[in-house]
């Protein structure tokens, strides 16, 4: 008999002992942080605006590099860095972030512009390296004239890059002479060729 009581009682201790350890484990998990609420499209791209406007420029990017992560499916924050860029003549840049915009809207008419008027500025750029270095010739003088002609008619301009405006002529002071003369009658065809970098190719 005595034994039979020990029993139940070891067997009551027992099951005491199961629910301490229970509660003290339920009272000891690790409670989850609550999640962050996700800040909308509009108000991260009215931070970003408001440290562009402030000339912060590089801020306002990291800005909307984080609304392009957050929101992948919109063009906003990719047209706006396309912009910054492109008015900070850094064109290869401006192209590369344009061309995020026309993956999400192929029809986006401020990004075809980008990346058109980026790409001509950076040709032109390139061409008149070329043509200071005399090295543009080959299959790369006949492409060029190619496209110049092709953008010529695209845009109906005869003329593809305006020349620049002629330098108001200052009076001749006799010390110049003939050497002086001559001097600048060399200079002008090199200001003229780096003044229009598409001349060669008319």
């Amino acid at each position: 008999m005595t034994t039979v009581l020990s029993l139940a009682r070891a067997a009551q201790l027992a099951g005491a002992i199961v629910s301490v350890v229970a509660l003290s484990a339920c009272t000891t998990a690790p409670v989850a942080p609550p999640v962050a609420a996700k800040p909308s499209l509009q108000s991260m791209l009215a931070q970003a605006g408001t440290a562009s406007s402030g000339g912060q420029k590089e801020q306002a990017v990291k800005l909307w590099q984080q609304a392009a992560e957050a929101y992948p499916a919109d063009k906003s924050p990719w047209l706006s860095i396309a912009q910054t860029r492109y008015e900070a003549g850094q064109y290869g840049e401006a192209i590369i972030n344009a061309q995020e915009v026309l993956v999400r809207d192929p029809n986006d008419t401020l990004a075809n512009s980008i990346i058109a008027i980026s790409g001509l500025r950076l040709s032109t750029r390139s061409l008149a390296d070329l043509s200071r270095q005399n090295n543009l010739s080959g299959s790369i003088r006949t492409e060029s004239q190619d496209l110049a002609k092709l953008l010529r008619e695209s845009l109906g301009e005869t003329v593809l890059v305006p020349p620049a405006p002629a330098p108001v002529q200052q009076a001749a002071t006799p010390a110049r002479g003939k050497a002086g003369a001559k001097k600048a009658a060399k200079a002008k065809p090199q200001e003229e060729s780096s003044a229009d970098p598409f001349g060669a190719l008319k």
